[in-house]
């Protein structure tokens, strides 16, 4: 690998790991909160995108109105998603797959009845040209994400430390009982739990839609990866998320430049497993007395 490939694949682990910590961190707070996986999150992801290609390439909205707009607008998603399944099924695991499964089908299918299943959706690239870094072209628009991504986790780490939501937020992720005998209503938590997480992988699906391909379908390869993000990192550790993806994030740019990416994915899982044997309960999750 020459010094440019170097320096180009280093640069696109971190717009990679920057993604990966948007959309895991959003799932692995739900998690924590609700005890239960969204398995539409990869859904999420894809809404934000198409909403971007909506307002910015159909509507004629200026690029960064419409990425502001996606966020406001999946987070209703995962509120929506929060009073009528969640809600609903309770603590009853089974149930809440089979129907977050069955919500991102249902999407899939809307946003493919829409808009249509054939090609990718193209969106003119806001940020044409490329930094010179070195030996290496990086374009403009895949260094933006970087600078999106880590504002919005210093903005997430403030409210959840700082702010009296975020504190019972995170009190409801670390005992449910003893925050609701603190007075603070579950219900309303796990509601602000899957705003944040819709928020945030809103945000991350609007940040690639100028990069990714736009199908219906464009959730499934997420998902997964989010899944291994937080499982490496802990179930329901912020902070686990974030230094998995950045770990991850990495693994699959660079085996993925070396390879392919199918043997990228397979080497994530393969990590995922190796942190399990290890440490079973992740990078930064508490071992369960």
């Amino acid at each position: 690998m020459d010094s440019a490939t170097l320096i180009q694949t280093l640069l696109n682990s971190v717009v990679t790991s920057s993604v990966y910590a948007l959309v895991a961190v959003g799932l692995a707070m739900a998690f924590g909160v609700m005890k239960m996986a969204n398995f539409a999150h990869g859904e999420f992801f894809m809404v934000g995108a198409y909403t971007v290609y909506v307002l910015y390439q159909l509507g004629g909205f200026n690029f960064w109105v419409a990425v502001a707009l996606a966020i406001p607008i999946v987070a209703l998603l995962g509120v929506a998603t929060e009073r009528i399944i969640f809600r609903q099924t309770g603590a009853n695991i089974l149930a809440g797959f089979m129907a977050t499964v069955a919500l991102g089908f249902v999407l899939q299918v809307a946003v493919g009845r829409i808009w249509g299943v054939g090609l990718m959706k193209r969106i003119d690239t806001p940020y044409m040209g490329a930094a010179d870094i070195g030996d290496a072209h990086v374009g403009w628009q895949r260094l933006l994400v970087i600078p999106c991504a880590i504002a919005m986790l210093i903005a997430l780490r403030y409210f959840l430390y700082n702010a009296k939501l975020g504190k019972a937020l995170r009190a409801c992720a670390q005992d449910p009982e003893a925050a609701a005998l603190q007075g603070i209503n579950i219900r309303n938590m796990t509601m602000l739990a899957m705003a944040l997480a819709g928020a945030s992988a809103g945000l991350a699906g609007a940040l690639m839609a100028p990069i990714a391909a736009i199908t219906p379908y464009m959730g499934h390869g997420v998902i997964l990866i989010a899944f291994i993000v937080v499982v490496v990192g802990g179930m329901a550790s912020i902070g686990g998320a974030v230094i998995a993806a950045i770990i991850l994030g990495f693994i699959h740019t660079f085996v993925a430049t070396l390879t392919d990416s199918l043997i990228a994915t397979m080497v994530g899982v393969g990590f995922m497993a190796l942190t399990l044997v290890v440490r079973p309960q992740g990078l930064l999750g508490r071992e369960k007395s």
